[in-house]
């Protein structure tokens, strides 16, 4: 045999241990903890002493148009989220967990100031968050804390309100390093890709960690482009298993910035924090992406919890929650003040009777909780007159009506009992009159704020649009 012949074998065989290392990272699910863990176990004790620490910061990952059901944090059959599920194991997961609208602009004005969308006014492509809207950056700051914002989404971008209380606010520029990623990622015009998101993260970890308690805000945004890699390529080619495959490098992505938290010893006074704006449709009822309706798919998001501790055993709350519930947990568990007005609330003590069912917190009841989901069908036109899509979600049931992919107005009954899949408004009238009486309520809500409209320009516009948005 030839000098030749045998390098180039040599080289087939290392390219094919390459492969199969990387396969074995993406499918690990120890993948998250692999570089040293190092919390301590705690419990609900802990979890109540958190309030009294001086030391916690808080990591806040959205992952933009990320749908729980598919990760397999969530029971997903596919291993998506290998690292994210190792997260979940030994955290807090929100199993019922709502957004409050399929559009990023308005989820987001509602996650952070706690408001529904219609009470923040944020309903149309133009409007701007009002200054008078207490968020949690300012809060946090207000205490002490560092905030940073880095975000990928120009629907959060700083002329649209999202940057109060930041005292940095940014969206990275910079060339991707892959040409590869480039050719899929055509609109992106230069700007970096959660990767360098990611890289802008560490560094500022690296630099500020250990100075002052911290908030940094990462707004990813490779999902939403349906990025992936060589490595991440698993699970086919169509649309949804693309999606699939960017949703394994995006927990891939996540893994990194977790390692160097451990590496850095960062994990044991951090709030590892994971969610999502809003989901994806793939043809269920006539839609495809978000932004056109407010079925589960685009609305049923995940809330995953990691603490300055490692608990036992996954933690699950079963009780349905929302986004505008985030904040209000957040500051309550940091013993933080809570902004006078507001609709979500804390889940604080969801989490304690979780923990401790014969413990200190007792169960709440009489309380039926009716929560919404809002989507003005016209948000991209100027056109004043509203189009609404609106949820009414009470435990297990879902009343959804708005406008289906022909055009026409429909109503539906949906239950999780059977995955949301079937229209049960003949089998329950009752509970569907009581949830279409409950959404037509909510659609009487009024803004508490003046959400105003910012002019755009063709700049402005023309970036939107990149994100393969209909704009006039």
């Amino acid at each position: 045999m030839s000098n030749g012949r045998r390098r180039r074998e040599r080289i087939a065989l290392w390219m094919l241990a390459v492969a199969a290392i990387s396969f074995f990272v993406y499918r690990s699910v120890d993948l998250g903890f692999r570089r040293g863990d190092e919390r301590p176990v705690g419990g609900v004790e802990d979890v109540v002493a958190l309030a009294q620490r001086d030391d916690l910061n808080v990591l806040f990952v959205l992952i933009d148009t990320l749908r729980a059901d598919r990760m397999s944090a969530y029971g997903y059959e596919r291993e998506t989220t290998p690292f994210i599920a190792s997260l979940a194991r030994s955290g807090i997961r929100f199993d019922q967990h709502l957004a409050q609208s399929s559009w990023t602009k308005a989820s987001m004005a509602s996650l952070w100031s706690g408001l529904y969308p219609l009470r923040t006014g944020v309903t149309k492509f133009d409007h701007v968050l009002s200054e008078d809207a207490e968020l949690p950056a300012e809060i946090l700051s207000e205490a002490g804390y560092r905030t940073v914002g880095i975000y990928r989404n120009g629907w959060v971008n700083g002329y649209f309100g999202f940057d109060q209380g930041f005292d940095r606010y940014y969206r990275p520029m910079g060339q991707l390093r892959d040409a590869g990623l480039q050719r899929l990622r055509p609109n992106e015009l230069g700007h970096a890709g959660d990767e360098e998101l990611v890289g802008d993260a560490i560094e500022f970890l690296r630099i500020n960690g250990r100075r002052q308690p911290w908030l940094l805000y990462l707004h990813m945004m490779d999902l939403h482009e349906y990025t992936y890699d060589d490595q991440s390529a698993l699970f086919g080619s169509a649309p949804s298993d693309i999606y699939d495959n960017s949703l394994l490098r995006t927990d891939w992505l996540i893994s990194e910035l977790h390692s160097f938290l451990a590496e850095e010893g960062l994990l044991e006074n951090t709030l590892f924090v994971l969610l999502s704006d809003h989901g994806e449709a793939f043809g269920e009822r006539g839609f495809e992406g978000h932004a056109r309706a407010v079925f589960p798919e685009t609305t049923h998001t995940p809330f995953i919890l990691g603490l300055p501790f490692r608990l036992e055993e996954e933690l699950v709350i079963e009780r349905p929650s929302t986004n505008l519930d985030v904040w209000p947990t957040l500051l309550e568990l940091l013993g933080r003040r809570l902004p006078d007005e507001r609709d979500g609330r804390s889940r604080r003590d969801d989490i304690l009777r979780a923990l401790d069912p014969a413990g200190r917190v007792r169960e709440e009841s009489g309380i039926e909780e009716v929560q919404f989901a809002f989507l003005d069908e016209n948000w991209g036109r100027p056109d004043p007159e509203r189009k609404p899509a609106v949820s009414a979600s009470e435990d297990r049931l879902r009343y959804v009506s708005g406008t289906d992919a022909d055009g026409e107005p429909f109503e539906a009954l949906l239950s999780s009992e059977d995955g949301f899949t079937r229209n049960q408004i003949a089998e329950a009238p009752e509970a569907a009159s009581r949830l279409r009486a409950a959404a037509d309520r909510h659609l009487e809500t009024d803004a508490i704020f003046d959400a105003g409209a910012l002019e755009l320009d063709e700049m402005q516009l023309d970036q939107l649009r990149a994100l393969g948005y209909q704009l006039p």
